[in-house]
């Protein structure tokens, strides 16, 4: 999945992810307004569990161990599991599981997504909620026809470009100019790669593992390949 040298700079570039949070509490307050305990998978430094913290019990998992070890230090009281999201295994079961900022497309086949769906399908309490997001196939492709994203972190600079498009698979390129000591800067090079697939599939797929899903586009257009990001949310069967 990458990160192994980024990991450092993902919160700079990342940068506030507050609206992002609100989001995702606003969605649990919709469809599930009794949840008490949350599990995001591929939780990353645990930016976003930070913020639901503030009215849920939290749990994060992640595959990274600097990622980890960063989520850690900003939440000393929660529980964090160092597993694949395709095949986690927990003693215990939550009202909500999460998937943020396109984690999921990280999975390059698609049978990696339908085991995430079973994995997080027996980790629910009965009528629990599922949330992931996605970048779209349409976004991706924009992406790869525009310019390269590039930002000053004090005296570091960060380049990241979106490549690829073929088979559906896309490479986000991050080259990072290091500050070491005055003019002298480490170049660290970093390829996290994303596989985009239709909505349709994705919605065929997760409903043979949830009661309903439906695709929702935040900025209030209707969802499809063509979004900017397409939000799922799922409803648990009976346990």
């Amino acid at each position: 999945m990458g990160y192994d040298k980024f990991y450092r700079f993902y919160d700079l570039v990342m940068g506030d992810r507050s609206d992002a949070a609100r989001y995702i509490a606003d969605l649990i307050a919709d469809h599930k307004s009794d949840a008490k305990s949350v599990l995001e998978i591929a939780c990353g430094t645990g930016s976003i569990l930070g913020i639901l913290s503030e009215t849920y019990k939290v749990t994060g998992l992640d595959r990274s161990r600097p990622m980890l070890a960063i989520a850690r230090r900003r939440l000393p009281h929660a529980r964090f599991f160092r597993q694949e999201m395709t095949n986690f295994r927990i003693p215990q079961r939550f009202d909500v599981i999460i998937c943020m900022f396109d984690s999921i497309n990280h999975l390059l086949c698609f049978a990696d997504w339908e085991r995430t769906f079973r994995s997080v399908a027996r980790h629910l309490n009965d009528r629990g909620l599922f949330i992931f997001d996605v970048n779209t196939l349409g976004k991706l492709r924009r992406l790869t026809e525009g310019c390269a994203w590039e930002r000053w972190f004090n005296r570091d600079l960060v380049i990241i470009k979106v490549t690829g498009g073929q088979r559906d698979k896309f490479a986000w390129a991050v080259t990072i100019f290091e500050q070491e000591r005055g003019n002298q800067y480490r170049l660290i090079h970093e390829k996290v790669q994303e596989m985009a697939f239709p909505m349709k599939r994705i919605l065929s797929s997760a409903r043979t593992h949830f009661r309903t899903v439906k695709a929702l586009d935040p900025f209030g257009a209707k969802a499809s390949d063509q979004s900017e990001r397409l939000y799922f949310v799922c409803k648990a069967r009976r346990g």
